[in-house]
């Protein structure tokens, strides 16, 4: 659709939202009442109405159930078999963040560090004030389906293993401290993403990772060859000491942030743009050419910059040893960037956590949500390629 063709449909649909103030709520509700109909459709083999001998059950009714949402509160009905054997996934998966999401924020009321805007949200998300009670319950049973996808096993290999924090703000002791989320993203033999682990700790310090990647290897973490993560020192240590045998690759999306500090305010957008096109090559060799050619082109105009890169950027080439077909996806950490988007817009809404434990709860809930979808959807990278890519590698060894 072009952006011409495009206008008569935004149109209707600023018109619909400005006439009715319900109308995305109308369209959300209807989506997922089709979502819960193509289910039963499915689990009975026939559609409403339709005559079919390959049919496995009937229809029987529908029962009223409420869904808590972003753009409030949905009344949905969610049909039913004679048998009773259908069920619906819908509920648990789409309403498990919004509960952390609900209950960080009815707990701030409750503890008396929130505003009266938090008290306004959680009413109108839920319709009711919460007790102590109330959220210890909510808590209780949503803290124990985080915690077994936290403790679950890793049974699989992960060749590939990514590394990245992120900060939020969390109240210890009545002080407003940031604390590090660490987060760890693996892709198994099958081309799969998989969330394995996400932590809180007081700071991204050696300890802390190297905590955080023992706990992972006693969960079954194991054929890691290749790891990817900014070039914290305490992470670079950690990495060192629990995963010798793989090889390190510094994101360098990260590296090319970490350049501006070797730059004046004002300079030429060639400079980083010409090192940048590096990471585009097709191999190492043709890398290092081009950053032989870029060096002696600015070595004399901004020769702190030129020093620090030369000395720097070989960490940020490892990736060239994997497969041509591997190299845009494991050069960064920008998988992860979604997942961090997403929870950095959600935390947003909280701003301040009353405890670690809130904190980790709706990181984690947004974790297993993200997880699924991507254990859902298809394999993210051709594994193939990497077998074949070290088969060859074998041949010209040998």
């Amino acid at each position: 659709m072009t952006r011409s063709e495009a206008k008569p449909a935004i149109a209707a649909v600023k018109e619909l939202f400005s006439q009715h103030p319900d109308g995305l709520r109308d369209v959300v509700r209807a989506v997922l009442q089709e979502v819960l109909e193509s289910e039963m459709t499915e689990a009975v083999g026939a559609a409403k109405g339709e005559r079919s001998e390959g049919r496995l059950g009937y229809r029987s009714g529908s029962y009223g159930r409420t869904l808590v949402t972003r753009v409030g509160k949905l009344e949905l009905r969610v049909p039913q078999d004679r048998d009773g054997r259908f069920s619906t996934e819908l509920f648990e998966r789409y309403q498990r963040s919004e509960r952390a999401l609900v209950a960080t924020l009815a707990e701030m009321y409750v503890q008396g560090v929130s505003t009266r805007k938090v008290k306004a949200i959680t009413e109108e998300l839920c319709g009711h004030a919460f007790s102590a009670s109330a959220i210890s319950a909510i808590n209780k049973r949503l803290d124990e389906s985080l915690k077994a996808f936290a403790e679950r096993l890793l049974a699989e290999p992960f060749p590939y293993l990514i590394l990245d924090a992120r900060y939020e703000k969390v109240r210890e002791a009545g002080v407003v401290m940031s604390q590090a989320v660490l987060i760890a993203v693996g892709i198994d033999w099958d081309g799969r993403r998989q969330i394995l682990a996400v932590e809180m700790a007081n700071r991204e310090s050696r300890s802390a990772w190297r905590d955080f990647l023992v706990g992972l290897k006693a969960r079954g973490l194991k054929g890691v060859e290749f790891v990817v993560s900014d070039d914290h020192p305490g992470l670079v240590k950690a990495i060192g000491e629990v995963l010798p045998e793989a090889a390190w690759q510094r994101c360098y999306v990260h590296f090319l942030r970490n350049a501006l500090d070797h730059l004046p305010r004002k300079h030429a957008d060639d400079c980083l743009q010409e090192l940048r096109w590096i990471y585009d090559r097709r191999d190492l060799a043709e890398a290092k050419a081009d950053l032989a050619a870029w060096l002696a082109k600015w070595s004399s105009r901004y020769p702190r910059l030129t020093g620090w890169a030369e000395d720097a950027i070989e960490q940020t080439l490892t990736f060239f040893r994997l497969p041509r077909q591997h190299h845009k996806h494991l050069k960064s950490t920008n998988m992860l960037e979604r997942l961090n988007e997403e929870i950095r817009r959600r935390t947003y809404v909280v701003r301040i956590f009353p405890n670690t434990e809130s904190c980790l709860r709706l990181v984690r809930a947004l974790a297993v949500e993200t997880h699924e979808n991507w254990m859902e959807a298809n394999r993210y990278l051709n594994m193939d390629d990497l077998r074949e890519h070290k088969k060859t590698a074998l041949r010209q060894a040998a």
